[in-house]
């Protein structure tokens, strides 16, 4: 750019100037920075109407990232828009409490022409599962979804699609899965000797994709992710509330273990922001977001995701914006983010790269090839960038780019540091919602019933084996009793073959004996017969 004197406006600079002039409600990003100079007059901004077609904050470690999103919620939730955001570090719970002033920092607001004073925005703290400082965050297993959770384990695509079949046979079986003992307990029925049989109707599902399942989903248990799914399950429609004077609340997912499981956090904000997706109504343009949503380390989002992964966000975000929702993703380089996502937003505030590699160079390369052209030499320019100072381009109310900026940040008002934690928890625990989701709640779900059924199909099979015991032994009974029938039979057979025998031989006997009597008494009649006849003799007279 020209040079000018420092009390008046280049020609560029007034072009810049009037690009981020808006006759609607906008959110102040900082100041035109003109010859390295701060020009106050050139005031840099987002109109609120258009917080819901994206935005990205990019930049490299330490240069500003984390307080210009801190910017960013302050003025959204001022202008009575809820916001959402992930606390990775722990610095954004700074957001509740009231900035410390020093003179370095009221030098630089002076500057710039902030009228600076501590002021703290309503914040209410999460904690996924409860594993931390904030109300718990749940969601069941059925609601995270197949494709979620394939990413979170790490997943092929092919792993991926049936782990899809297996929500589908939980389903239709009426098997609910709301927590990850649940779906171990499908994928183990599936592999045990009582489901084979139901694993070979389910198309395209091998047994050994199964067990590859069941063990990665075995070992993201063991990584402490138990405690993440279940009931009750947190609803979206808690992010959208507004306090009792018009301010949006800052909800802030307190995330203090993010680099032991860095692909659950990033997944779990993708389920809340596809959650509210499917809840919210559609809404077209409006005034004023009903929320604006901020992916801090959007890379790890992105990091190995299946192309069904990728697809579903893209969509996700290119159709969130007309249920008046705004996402705005924070990450190192614009490359961190498909070009289908990248596409889709519409803000840019780019804070310092550096280019020490040549991967930081075809980086900073690429990251230029995003903006509009202007009279910067981007290249140099973006590595060049002080703390707190980004380049910047948003869309105009009429759906436009604005002038590329080169912009000093404004300084956040809420404290630059944690919060307090004494301050933290009290916060926590006055919260309304802790009523509502503080306990654990473990109903009937397909580990129960699954086990009932197994002890029922116990059951039966105990009785099954019983009856065929006894069947078996009535079986040997039967055979015994024909057994000695027959040879009783055999007995009686033989003893009457013997007695007829006996019988026969006395008969002969009977005949014998009287047949020599027969004839005995004919020869005593005849003999008589004869004496008579030569004797004379005859019947004796009376």
């Amino acid at each position: 750019m020209s040079e000018t004197a420092p009390d008046a406006l280049s020609e560029a600079a007034t072009a810049i100037r009037d690009g981020y002039t808006f006759d609607e409600p906008a959110i102040e990003l900082g100041v035109l920075m003109e010859e390295g100079t701060p020009r106050p007059e050139a005031r840099i901004r987002i109109p609120l109407s258009m917080l819901n077609r994206h935005g990205l904050v990019a930049g490299a470690t330490g240069t500003g990232k984390t307080k210009t999103l801190q910017v960013l919620a302050e003025q959204i939730s001022a202008a009575g828009v809820p916001v959402f955001a992930a606390d990775i570090k722990g610095d954004l719970s700074g957001l509740g409490f009231p900035g410390e002033s020093n003179e370095k920092l009221l030098a630089r607001t002076q500057k710039i022409g902030q009228e600076w004073m501590p002021t703290a925005a309503p914040v209410e703290f999460f904690a996924l599962g409860g594993n931390g400082n904030g109300v718990p965050v749940r969601a069941t297993v059925s609601a995270f979804g197949p494709i979620l959770l394939s990413k979170v384990l790490g997943l092929n695509d092919v792993q991926e699609s049936s782990l899809g079949l297996v929500f589908h046979y939980a389903d239709k079986l009426g098997l609910p899965l709301l927590d990850l003992s649940d779906l171990r307990a499908v994928l183990t029925h599936l592999t045990s000797d009582e489901g084979k049989a139901e694993l070979k109707d389910i198309g395209g599902l091998s047994a050994a994709t199964v067990g590859v399942i069941l063990r990665s989903l075995i070992t993201f248990s063991d990584q402490g992710a138990e405690a993440f799914f279940g009931e009750p399950e947190f609803d979206s429609a808690e992010l959208m509330r507004v306090t009792t004077d018009g301010k949006g609340i800052i909800s802030l997912l307190e995330l203090p273990n993010l680099q032991a499981q860095p692909a659950v956090f990033s997944t779990f904000l993708m389920w809340l922001l596809a959650d509210l997706f499917t809840d919210l109504p559609e809404v077209g343009d409006v005034d004023k977001p009903k929320l604006v949503f901020f992916f801090d380390e959007a890379h790890l989002l992105f990091n190995d995701a299946s192309k069904a992964f990728l697809d579903a966000i893209a969509q996700t975000v290119r159709l969130i914006r007309s249920k008046g929702v705004g996402v705005f993703f924070v990450t190192q380089t614009p490359k961190d983010v498909p070009d289908n996502v990248l596409a889709q937003l519409g803000s840019r505030v780019q804070h310092q790269l550096r280019a020490h590699t040549p991967n930081d160079a075809k980086a900073l390369k690429q990251t230029v090839a995003t903006y509009p052209k202007s009279d910067y030499d981007l290249g140099e320019v973006l590595q060049t960038l002080g703390i707190g100072e980004a380049v910047v381009t948003v869309m105009d109310p009429d759906g436009a780019p604005t002038p590329v900026a080169w912009t000093r940040m404004r300084a956040p008002q809420s404290l630059m540091a944690p919060m307090p934690e004494e301050a933290m928890k009290a916060g926590v625990a006055g919260s309304p919602l802790m009523a509502k989701y503080g306990q654990a709640i473990d109903r009937d779900s397909a580990r129960e019933m699954l086990a009932r059924k197994f002890e029922e199909g116990a059951k039966a099979a105990e009785a099954e084996a019983a009856a065929a015991e006894r069947a078996k032994l009535d079986e040997a009974a039967a055979k015994e009793r024909a057994k000695a029938d027959a040879a009783a039979a055999k007995e009686a057979e033989r003893e009457a073959r013997a007695e007829e025998k006996r019988r026969a031989n006395d008969k002969g006997i009977v005949e014998q004996v009287l047949g020599s009597s027969v004839v005995r008494d004919m020869a005593r009649t005849a003999g008589r017969e004869i004496v008579r006849s030569i004797f004379g003799t005859g019947r004796r007279r009376r």
